[in-house]
C-alpha cells in the first residue's frame, strides 16, 4: 500500500498563534513532529500549511511543504488537498497531529499496518486507566463492536453502568479513550471531505460522528503510546516534564 503522510499546520490559533513555529529545546515543534513521522514507515511525507512562514521554515530543515487553502475547516479537508496536490497516487492518506512534538512514530506504524484495503478509515485507542480521565469530558470515549470498529464517539462516560455504581467502573467494563491520528483510504477521504456537518458532530464538537453518521467505518487499533498536545504556550513545559526532558 503507498500510503501518504501528511502533517496539517496552520499559523493561525486562538490560544497559540504561530504554534507550529514555536521552540522546543532548539527546534520548532513542527520539526520535531515531523522528524518524529519521518522515522516510521511512510515512504512519503508532507507538512499541509496555509502560510508562507511555515512553508519556508519546512524547506529550510529539508522537509517537503505544500501549501493549501486557508479557509479549511478542518484537518481532514488540509489532508485532502495535499493529496491532490503531491504527485503520486495513493491508497491512504495519514493525518498526523502537527501539535505532538515527541510523537512516537511506532502510533503511526500501527496504523499503517492495518491499511489493507478493506479499512474505510482508522484511529486509535488507549485503555482508560483512571476515574479522573473517563470522566474528564475532554477525553473522548469510544463505544466498539466486535471487530473494534468504532459504534459512537462522546465526551460522556459510555456506556452507562445500570444498577452498578460508577466508582467501581473499572470491574465491570473496559473503557477505551480516543488518541489522536486518522487514517483514511484515499476514496473515502474524498467523499468524507465533501460531507456537511452533522448533527451528532455539532452536539459532541467530534468530526468523526459526522463519518459514522454518513455510515462509514472506523476501525480503532489499541496502542500503548499515550497523545501529548501542545495547545497552548504552557504546555511545551508540560510536556517536556512528561517526557521527563527537564
Amino acid at each position: 500500500m503507498n500510503i501518504l503522510g501528511v502533517i496539517p499546520a496552520r499559523y493561525a490559533s486562538t490560544r497559540f498563534p504561530g504554534k507550529p513555529l514555536a521552540m522546543i529545546q532548539g527546534k520548532s515543534m513542527l520539526q520535531r513532529v515531523y522528524e518524529q513521522a519521518a522515522l516510521s514507515k511512510l515512504k512519503t511525507l508532507v507538512v499541509a500549511t496555509d502560510d508562507a512562514r511555515i512553508f519556508d521554515h519546512v524547506t529550510a530543515f529539508g522537509g517537503k511543504a505544500i501549501l493549501t487553502e486557508v479557509n479549511h475547516p478542518s484537518g481532514t479537508d488540509r489532508c485532502f488537498e495535499a493529496m491532490k496536490k503531491t504527485a503520486g497516487e495513493f491508497d491512504y492518506v495519514l493525518n498526523i497531529q502537527g501539535d505532538e512534538p515527541f510523537l512516537n512514530p511506532i502510533q503511526i506504524n500501527e496504523l499503517v499496518d492495518v491499511c489493507n484495503g478493506q479499512v474505510e478509515l482508522a484511529t486509535q485507542m488507549i485503555r482508560c486507566e483512571s476515574e479522573s480521565v473517563l470522566f474528564d469530558s475532554g477525553e473522548v470515549k469510544i463505544v466498539l463492536n466486535e471487530k473494534n470498529e468504532a459504534i459512537y464517539f462522546s465526551r460522556s462516560v459510555i456506556p452507562f453502568l445500570k444498577n452498578k455504581a460508577l466508582s467501581t467502573w473499572h470491574m465491570h467494563h473496559d473503557y477505551y479513550r480516543h488518541v489522536g491520528m486518522y487514517v483514511y483510504r484515499s476514496d473515502i477521504l474524498e467523499k468524507i471531505s465533501a460531507l456537511k456537518p452533522s448533527k451528532l458532530e455539532m452536539a459532541e464538537s467530534l468530526e468523526q460522528l459526522r463519518w459514522l453518521e454518513a455510515g462509514y467505518k472506523i476501525k480503532c487499533v489499541i496502542t500503548a503510546y499515550d497523545s501529548h498536545c501542545v495547545d497552548t504556550p504552557e504546555d511545551i513545559e508540560k510536556v517536556l516534564k512528561l517526557m521527563k526532558l527537564v
